[in-house]
């Protein structure tokens, strides 16, 4: 039991971004709205968009390369997997296409598997076997365990967002899941696209160790973690391109990975 809650809190982490804030302060000079409004409607775009079973429908290819490095930053490791993503009706199903240029073996379905599962329990998903919604990952209730502060509108991407800063609430809400263990560490900043209100860039980072039972089970002592989302087609908000760097501990060995992820050629379904 603690070694599966040991790889569900290093997935969290890698999952991870899942961003908000509730308590919210005064809008900047710059801007005309106030921070609470811009959060009210990025979290009813999401669930919004988590309830329209008619939303447009894409296919797309994904791009991972994670490194496991040892003690001197050396690459110990290196695993490149391609992924045919299907996303429909609000759910994101991900099918193992290769593994280092190879068709995966049956010990790599058998580890995505569990890692899909891993991600559907810590976000909380209700969607179907082998699917998630890590597209739409705003909820009220995570919202509510961060501070925000609206800095400026500024453009990205040739599109004007809002620049907003969150920090965990203190004294932290009640821990219900892992993932909310993660929460109550992180900080940074996201943007937020000022006439669709989707999340286009975030940028995390972990305040403070993250024990597992005490530390004795295990530990994550970085988390650097950087997202970018782009609008595709009609309106539709996808996950492009993301890394990260994590650093802890499981039992007495010492972890570090540096992940990517990239996602590109993305066609209607037909």
């Amino acid at each position: 039991m603690t070694v599966v809650r040991s790889r569900q809190i290093l997935s969290a982490a890698w999952i991870l971004v899942v961003l908000s804030g509730v308590r919210c302060f005064a809008a900047s000079a710059g801007t005309s709205i106030s921070v609470d409004e811009v959060i009210r409607r990025t979290v009813a775009r999401a669930q919004q968009a988590e309830a329209k079973a008619s939303q447009a429908g894409y296919t797309y290819t994904k791009l991972t390369v994670t490194e496991e490095l040892d003690a001197t930053g050396r690459v110990k490791e290196r695993k490149e997997k391609v992924y045919r993503v299907v996303f429909q009706a609000g759910s994101t199903h991900l099918k193992l296409v290769t593994v280092n240029g190879r068709p995966p073996a049956q010990a790599d379905i058998k580890k995505q598997s569990e890692n899909d599962t891993n991600a559907r329990q810590i976000v909380g998903s209700k969607s179907g076997k082998g699917a998630d919604n890590r597209e739409n990952f705003l909820t009220p209730d995570l919202v509510a365990r961060f501070n925000f502060k609206l800095i400026d509108e500024k453009p990205l991407e040739g599109r004007s967002t809002y620049e907003i800063t969150f920090q965990p609430k203190r004294p932290a809400p009640p821990v219900h899941r892992i993932m909310d263990r993660l929460l109550d560490r992180i900080s940074g900043t996201v943007w937020i696209d000022a006439e669709e209100f989707e999340i286009a860039h975030a940028e995390v980072k972990l305040s403070s160790e993250v024990d597992l039972l005490g530390g004795v089970v295990g530990c994550l002592k970085k988390l650097a973690f950087t997202m970018t989302r782009t609008r595709v087609g009609d309106g539709q908000w996808f996950n492009t391109f993301s890394s990260g760097d994590f650093e802890g501990r499981k039992l007495l060995d010492s972890m570090r990975f540096k992940t990517k992820s990239q996602s590109t050629n993305f066609r209607p379904l037909g």
